[in-house]
């Protein structure tokens, strides 16, 4: 049994779980619902990007229910454990988030669009929280793989506030940080497209009711090119 913070607090390296050199649990070679493998090396001409935003359950199938995605594989990212599971993670001795992978068709769907999508579902004003799900491991978070990607998301985040603010809504605690450096570990074969193995499951994901404005037809949009973020796994 783990030791479970009673107030979350995200650990520093030291305090972290040391982890193992090699995964406890293999991955399932394809998506469920899609047919398309689950991890890379993805096709080129696809892109990758990851987004976290509470439990991944729900997180995911918003993401595979979207018209250009490929593939999407949920995980841990942002932490300092190697290859943990999700005990650990929920433990909050891990650093981790819960994260979706979404390799996707940037000639079918942009990743400004995709980041709307991000936004529009779930509160990013909430810190280590989203709706009745309480640690850090549910933390709002855009992890970039390209400067380009990295400016879009900043981008996105300024436009979004903007309007969570006329709304009456609080401060956006989502952090934008390089995927380089924070290594996406894929999580256990059950978690994996949770939703279309359990149509009745829990999902705890919820948008503020907020929507934000199509980057096609804003500034923010500007910021979001296509080609940017290779999908080589």
């Amino acid at each position: 049994m783990f030791l479970t913070r009673r107030t979350p607090q995200l650990p520093t390296r030291e305090e972290a779980l040391r982890g193992r050199p090699v995964p406890e649990f293999s991955v399932p070679s394809r998506h469920t619902v899609l047919g398309n493998p689950l991890t890379g090396p993805y096709p080129e001409g696809l892109e990758v990007a990851d987004f976290a935003l509470g439990c991944f359950w729900g997180a995911e199938r918003k993401f595979w229910q979207t018209e250009g995605v490929w593939t999407t594989l949920v995980g841990y990212q942002g932490g300092y454990t190697e290859n943990p599971t999700y005990d650990e993670t929920c433990s909050g001795l891990t650093g981790h988030t819960e994260a979706v992978r979404v390799v996707f068709d940037p000639t079918v769907v942009s990743y400004a669009e995709l980041l709307k999508l991000f936004w529009e579902s779930h509160n990013p004003t909430q810190g280590f929280r989203q709706g009745n799900d309480v640690g850090t491991q549910y933390r709002s978070a855009l992890y970039t793989h390209s400067p380009e990607q990295a400016e879009a998301a900043a981008a996105s985040r300024e436009a979004f506030q903007r309007v969570l603010t006329g709304a009456g809504l609080g401060e956006i605690t989502t952090e934008i940080l390089p995927a380089e450096g924070r290594t996406f570990w894929p999580a256990e074969a059950y978690h994996q497209q949770y939703l279309d193995k359990n149509p009745d499951g829990y999902c705890g994901i919820g948008g503020t009711g907020a929507t934000l404005e199509s980057p096609s037809e804003t500034n923010w949009g500007r910021a979001c090119p296509t080609g940017i973020a290779k999908a080589d796994g």
